[in-house]
């Protein structure tokens, strides 16, 4: 077992970094060297009232996870904790069959955990991503076991965390045990996601294929989202940040002639490949890591996988740094891009559920917004987007948010709202000027039922 002063806790490497008093020195080497076992004997550690943490997104450790739930069953265990972000497959510890065996322990909910949290077997944590790992730094939830896809190690015998450092590497820092699932198809990636071999206790071979996220084609009202953003909002030389979902795809779709952007961003996908391949992003401009992408995990497909092995252009880095709004602002024309659920007339954000039901999380949506609402250029622009309305044909601008629901971006927060109807700009708006913009950019179809309603709760008309 290792203490968290043994993994590298230390002090920070410069200035920038001292915001978090938590070490991001590279995982040393240590005189020990790890066993290669079954994932049954790597998983045996695990006992009655452990935390386990599992890797996330593009590096769910899927071997490990299904040898888990095997363990517990076998065992005999209870009331053991998965913790976690976003995964992916199928999170065998959230079956029914596992209720008392496993509580997963979501800081940002996939498909996969949506079920368990409405059932009450599973929980959900309302976090901003970048104070994801002071969960860790501070004990919050102490780490027991700690389970990780990476790739082999190099010549030096450092592993790569590869796709997601997140908020792994915190857990990694302080976890009692820690258990590595070898992948050779994991990119080797640079920044915070090197560790050495020594510091796991076991090591796992699993040489599994990636999980994948092909991009869905784009629907006629996600192009003209796009398009708004793309041609209205996003500058020359600004510094992207990109949310998941077909929105942020269509925006990248929409800037190949756009010149010398950056990227600084919790996550990417394929799209921006596309335009590190054009010359369209360059990283030029940026003041923080000028002529790098940096990110903190990326979920796509096989050629972002490969365009990221070995990429020096690309630094993935721990979550609590990229998503620091006081680093965050010190790009220049910082443009967060971000998706939501739905907004009310006075600008309250839901991004997180739809009523009562948990769908995804906090994510770094707000940890963006602010970072460009604080831009120190004074060009930042904090840009929430969504359909104006839902498959069934119901209004996603609403009077009062569905019951139930949770305000994830506040309307202080709030700045651009875009639909597919036009760009509401909210920032030094009153709720009544609020009210007015947003109907402007309701569906046609819902506009007049809005204005009535907005009446009845503002006693005036909106206005510009």
């Amino acid at each position: 077992m290792l203490g968290a002063v043994q993994r590298g806790l230390s002090g920070s490497r410069s200035a920038i970094r001292s915001f978090y008093s938590y070490s991001r020195e590279p995982f040393m080497a240590l005189d020990r060297q790890p066993k290669t076992v079954s994932a049954e004997e790597a998983l045996s550690v695990v006992k009655s009232g452990d935390t386990v943490f599992v890797h996330g997104a593009a590096a769910t450790p899927r071997v490990l996870v299904p040898a888990l739930a095997e363990h517990g069953k076998k065992a005999g265990l209870k009331g053991v904790t998965v913790c976690h972000i976003h995964t992916e497959g199928a999170a065998e510890y959230n079956d029914p069959s596992f209720d008392g065996v496993f509580r997963s322990y979501s800081f940002f909910t996939g498909a996969n955990c949506r079920k368990a949290i409405a059932e009450g077997r599973g929980d959900f944590v309302p976090i901003f991503l970048n104070e994801i790992p002071l969960v860790f730094h501070r004990k919050i939830m102490p780490v027991d076991v700690a389970l990780v896809s990476v790739s082999p190690p190099d010549d030096h015998g450092y592993c790569s965390l590869g796709t997601s450092v997140d908020t792994a590497r915190a857990a990694l820092i302080h976890a009692k045990h820690i258990v590595g699932q070898v992948n050779k198809n994991m990119p080797r990636t640079f920044g915070d996601a090197s560790v050495h071999v020594s510091h796991f206790d076991s090591l796992v071979e699993g040489h599994v294929p990636m999980p994948e996220h092909k991009a869905a084609a784009l629907t006629d009202v996600e192009v003209a989202i796009g398009k708004h953003i793309a041609q209205n909002l996003v500058e020359d030389g600004a510094t992207l940040q990109m949310g998941i979902g077909s929105i942020p795809d269509a925006v990248l779709a929409q800037l190949g002639n756009h010149k010398d952007l950056g990227v600084h961003s919790e996550m990417f996908s394929d799209g921006v490949v596309d335009l590190m391949e054009t010359g369209a992003i360059t990283n030029n401009h940026k003041v923080i890591h000028q002529g790098k992408l940096v990110s903190s995990f990326t979920i796509g497909t096989k050629k972002l996988f490969n365009w990221m092995h070995n990429n020096p252009s690309l630094l993935m880095l721990d979550v609590g740094y990229t998503n620091n709004p006081q680093i965050i602002c010190q790009n220049p024309k910082v443009t967060a891009i971000n998706s939501c659920i739905e907004v009310d007339i006075t600008g309250q954000v839901v991004s997180d559920s739809i009523g009562p039901r948990i769908y995804s999380g906090f994510g770094g949506q707000v940890d963006f917004l602010r970072g460009a609402a604080i831009c120190q250029d004074g060009r930042g622009k904090p840009i929430l987007a969504m359909p104006s309305q839902t498959t069934k044909g119901e209004s996603k601008i609403s009077v009062f948010n569905k019951l139930g629901s949770g305000v994830v971006t506040t309307r202080a927060h709030a700045h651009y709202i875009v639909t597919e109807h036009g760009i509401a700009s909210l920032f030094g708006k009153s709720i009544r000027q609020r009210a007015h913009a947003l109907i402007n950019i309701a569906h046609p179809n819902h506009r007049e039922s809005l204005e009535k309603q907005a009446f009845d709760r503002l006693k005036c008309m909106p206005s510009a």
